[in-house]
């Protein structure tokens, strides 16, 4: 698993972090009980402070996608379900709110998105 941050995106690094890790738990990048960096570890790969790492590394916890060991180091925690649908939902839901905004700026109606959504629907469904 790689972090990239960016000084320039608005977004807090720490919340960089988090999200980077999450999607890779969510992905199965990060496979249930494996070990993640130490939080030193990743704050001097990413030359950033352990403040900000330990800030991630806790939001994760709190969020129940890593459980941390004193002593042992971060691990990731097997997905509970609700979690993982709330997650991919909030994925879909920033993925059609895209796809809305494109579809209004090409003039598209909503039988006409309809039709996109459902052509998509089957040719996935013929690949499957």
């Amino acid at each position: 698993m790689r972090v990239v941050l960016s000084n320039s995106s608005g977004v807090p690094l720490y919340q960089q972090i988090k999200e980077q890790i999450g999607a890779a738990i969510l992905s199965g990048e990060l496979a249930e009980n494996s070990a993640l960096p130490s939080v030193r570890a990743l704050a001097r790969d990413l030359r950033i402070s352990i403040i900000t790492t330990n800030r991630a590394y806790t939001e994760l916890a709190a969020e129940g996608f890593i459980a941390t060991v004193p002593g042992k180091g971060a691990y990731v925690l097997p997905l509970d379900s609700a979690l993982v649908r709330e997650q991919l939902l909030r994925q879909v839901e920033d993925g059609m709110q895209t796809a809305l905004d494109a579809a209004r700026r090409a003039g598209l109606d909503r039988e006409e998105l309809i039709q996109i959504l459902d052509g998509l629907m089957r040719a996935e469904h013929e690949h499957a």
